[in-house]
């Protein structure tokens, strides 16, 4: 069959059109340096568009005795420890240059009267230092990095499915892949390439993820490079998806609902965080919430549908229509319902890894020569629990660090060697999929998949459990050999299923495996057959291949960090 290949040259290649991509495609643009940003899905309706809440930094607008210290303490307390200090002092300490990025290029943020940028609390943070834009902060962020990319002549290509990173000895020289619509061939040779695909939330069967988004791609195109996975276990589950209508199941009510007063009740009217948190009640960290809803579920206190109630209708109207505007407009697109008047029916929805791609804490280089990770696709950050605002900010850190590193390294290359082998075996994984007529279809395996994930790696997991889980993953490997992949007049959406499938029973399997290791319940992870947090595993798991993990142990904490936690307690986190 004959094939059109295009070759396309450039310095920098990235790999993803969210915030992470475009924030560090704008940097390398600025430097002068060539880069290509290619995606998936469009750039205008990227993930990082779906983020409500807001954005982290201790501007110290509203509290002013808030610094990037406090910042840095709050997120290790409440990484439960696994955190990476490095990472985490470089997140706090650049976040203020961030949103400084973002102003200058005409991000809106929402204001006091006297011109300062508001902030507002989120779970678990000592001060106020949540920045936003209403309740659509992500939308804002992506629109205005859109802006500034097409203002720089950034070059996009919005169809393009990446199957394979060119690696030739622990060196990458490029990417391979095709074009979603015309299926046309892509060998895209590249001195760097920034991996900022995401994560693996679409696994499960509620995801605040869309269809196709978030299947694990990053996870896969790293590890197929030679790279690693570390913490895949650690997975938020947010503790309000939406449980109607079904296709939209998991869709995010933003955390700002319950930063504005919201109340979470029981099928009995009891306001029940006061039996798991009495302190911070629906302002507690988002596994605390997460893991009391699924508790009230399971010992019958909840709602009819399997979930719990989340009212905002006590507060004043007008607050929820200038503070809320989304989550009132979603509410009445997908279910008829209003919020001034109704409670909302929420469950815990598999929400953001936060674990992903091994990389070093500072520079993001993932140990294959050329090939950094950022954003949801990188791990580091945020241990076990991640702190709600912190994503965004990561994004706007970590993307102009790495496009600076990317930078240097494709100015300083003297020669660029390239494999005929890995471009052959690149284009011989897509021929085979294409020949392969067989029996087994792409989106029933993808259920099949969810279904698995859900009912053995939820919010809280045991040793028959997992077990089990991986016997069905076991399983599903070999189906997956059998799939039929058959392009038509749409496109070639079927194709990239199949390379979804792929990523996602990888990401599975690395999920199941560390789940397994970790034998206690810390922060997102919960363990019914081990309860107790165990001093012994503070570490993080490195996954390099089925049942391949390595515990590799975390810098220790500063003191100046150190001095400004509190203590971390298990109290309340396991009541089952």
């Amino acid at each position: 069959m004959s094939i059109t290949e295009q070759q396309i040259a450039t310095s920098v290649l990235v790999i993803g059109t969210g915030g992470a991509g475009l924030r560090a495609a704008i940097e390398l643009a600025e430097q002068g340096v060539e880069v290509l940003a290619l995606g998936k899905r469009p750039r205008s309706d990227a993930h990082t568009s779906l983020a409500a809440g807001g954005i982290n930094a201790a501007l110290a607008t509203m509290d002013p005795e808030d610094t990037w210290q406090q910042h840095a303490a709050d997120t290790l307390q409440e990484s439960y420890l696994l955190a990476n200090p490095i990472t985490v002092e470089i997140v706090a300490r650049g976040a203020a240059r961030g949103i400084e990025d973002l102003e200058r290029w005409g991000m809106p943020f929402a204001r006091e009267a006297d011109g300062r940028i508001s902030q507002r609390f989120f779970g678990a943070h000592t001060y106020r230092r949540t920045a936003f834009a209403g309740d659509y902060t992500g939308l804002e962020i992506q629109r205005t990095l859109i802006n500034r990319a097409v203002q720089l002549g950034v070059p996009i290509l919005d169809t393009v499915y990446v199957t394979s990173i060119l690696v030739k000895d622990n060196t990458v020289f490029g990417a391979y892949g095709f074009d979603l619509t015309t299926g046309r061939r892509y060998v895209i040779h590249a001195d760097a390439v920034i991996l900022a695909a995401g994560g693996h939330t679409r696994i499960w069967r509620r995801t605040s993820s869309r269809r196709d988004e978030n299947t694990g791609d990053a996870f896969r195109l790293a590890v197929n490079a030679g790279g690693k996975l570390r913490d895949p276990e650690l997975v938020q589950f947010h503790p309000s998806g939406l449980i109607e209508p079904e296709n939209a199941a998991g869709t995010l009510v933003s955390e700002a609902a319950r930063g504005e007063g919201g109340q979470l009740r029981n099928a009995l009217g009891e306001r029940f965080m006061a039996r798991y948190d009495a302190d911070r009640m629906e302002l507690s960290t988002r596994d605390r919430v997460a893991l009391a809803e699924y508790t009230e579920i399971k010992e019958g206190r909840g709602t009819p549908n399997g979930g719990v109630w989340l009212d905002v209708s006590h507060l004043p109207r007008e607050t929820i229509m200038r503070r809320l505007p989304r989550v009132y407009q979603t509410l009445l697109e997908l279910q008829m319902l209003d919020i001034t008047k109704q409670p909302i029916e929420i469950a815990p929805t598999a929400h953001y890894s936060m674990g992903g791609v091994w990389v070093r804490p500072e520079d993001h280089g993932t140990g294959v020569d050329g090939l950094w990770a950022i954003g949801e696709a990188a791990s580091g950050l945020h241990g076990a629990n991640r702190l709600g605002g912190n994503s965004l900010i990561e994004l706007l850190v970590f993307g102009r660090i790495v496009a600076e590193e990317a930078a240097k390294y494709s100015i300083g290359r003297q020669a660029q060697l390239r494999s005929a082998d890995a471009v052959a075996e690149a284009r011989a994984e897509i021929d085979d999929l294409l020949a392969n007529d067989g029996p087994e279809n792409v989106r029933a395996l993808q259920r099949s998949l969810r279904d698995t994930m859900t009912a053995r790696a939820g919010v809280v997991r045991d040793e028959h459990g997992l077990n089990a889980g991986l016997a069905e993953l076991a399983e599903l490997d070999e189906r997956i050999t059998q799939v039929g992949v058959h392009p038509d007049i749409a496109g070639f959406q079927d194709l990239a299923h199949a390379f979804d499938l792929k990523a996602s029973a990888m990401a599975a399997r690395a999920t199941l495996d560390a789940a397994l290791v970790r034998r206690e319940t810390r922060g997102c992870h919960n363990r019914s057959d081990y309860p107790e947090l165990d001093d012994s595993l503070q570490v993080n798991f490195v996954w390099s291949g089925p049942g391949d993990i390595q515990a590799e142990q975390i810098p220790p904490i500063p003191d100046e960090f150190r001095r400004l936690m509190r203590h971390v307690s298990s109290d309340g986190k396991l009541v089952e």
